[in-house]
């Protein structure tokens, strides 16, 4: 069985394709999962939605407006990253063209694999832009604070290939153009100078 199809893309729009190695962990996963881990994955992953971490930052930002000045920094800067990361992965999908791997399996939604967004919006992952982002913000908490978040970072990029929602290179891309974002974002923002 071809895992990976090829159905017709948008016009002016680069089209990527995934690493054998990705087609690989996908039918394993085809292979193997079940309705409890996919309806698992499908419940954690809201963590890295968008409105839920728009939610999140915008909340911190007003519960910091009269703490000391820099929590007030590090709130505006988690709120402005947040933002563009909401934002990046609409323009760049907008651009770029790969099937998720959720569309190239019929045996996989037997053993319940929910099929996810556009069906040309594999790449790259929003979910782990918008993680990669926070998570290299995290860089500045206190070490157990930080690999909290990285932990917790880890489990929630891992949902999209586990739901085929995204190949794993997708998740990977994901989460270095939205550590690249945040390290840009620290310029605009001042985040991480001590002043």
């Amino acid at each position: 069985m071809a895992f990976y199809d090829r159905r017709p893309v948008r016009s002016m729009a680069i089209r990527v394709h995934p690493l054998s190695a990705d087609i690989e962990l996908a039918r394993a996963i085809t292979r193997n999962t079940r309705p409890l881990p996919e309806n698992l994955s499908s419940i954690i992953t809201w963590g890295a939605d968008g409105h839920f971490l728009t939610a999140l930052a915008v909340g911190w930002w007003l519960w910091s407006r009269f703490k000391p000045p820099g929590q007030r920094r590090a709130s505006d800067h988690v709120l402005l990253t947040t933002l563009a990361a909401i934002a990046l992965p609409h323009l760049l999908k907008t651009q770029f063209d790969q099937v998720r791997p959720d569309r190239c399996t019929v045996r996989g939604h037997l053993h319940g694999i929910p099929l996810s967004g556009k069906a040309l919006d594999a790449f790259p992952s929003g979910h782990a832009l918008h993680v990669g982002a926070l998570a290299s913000a995290a860089t500045e908490l206190p070490r157990a604070k930080r690999n909290l978040v990285w932990a917790l970072s880890a489990v929630l990029v891992s949902t999209g290939i586990i739901l085929l929602a995204h190949w794993a290179s997708d998740v990977v891309a994901g989460l270095a153009i939205g550590a690249l974002l945040e390290r840009v974002m620290r310029r605009l923002s001042g985040f991480g100078r001590t002043r």
